[in-house]
């Protein structure tokens, strides 16, 4: 599965199949909530899933919107989530480059 951003890069190459991608932003996005207090509508949860951002930076700011917390004024709290992004989607990179059976 690859998509493309808007700039021509591509992004979310690293995901072979598409419910194997679902369940890992729905883990990301399930302990955003339960960690930090990121829990977002149904209909956020729906559109990260189906098209999530393919960089940690963009990953985050997406959260971000999605709370309407956009501006770049909450940089503590901005870090902490892109901590947790960024660990998740390097677990989704690691998967990917292991063989599979």
């Amino acid at each position: 599965m690859a998509s493309q951003s808007g700039t021509g890069a591509a992004t979310l190459t690293f995901m072979g199949y598409r419910d194997e991608l679902d369940s890992d932003v729905r883990r990301l996005l399930n302990e955003l909530c339960i960690e930090l207090g990121f829990c977002l509508a149904p209909g956020d949860i729906r559109r990260l899933c189906e098209s999530p951002p393919g960089d940690v930076d963009s990953f985050t700011g997406a959260v971000f919107e999605a709370e309407g917390m956009g501006d770049m004024s909450y940089t503590d709290l901005r870090r902490q989530v892109r901590h947790v992004v960024d660990q998740h989607m390097s677990r989704w990179l690691e998967a990917d480059d292991e063989p599979t059976r």
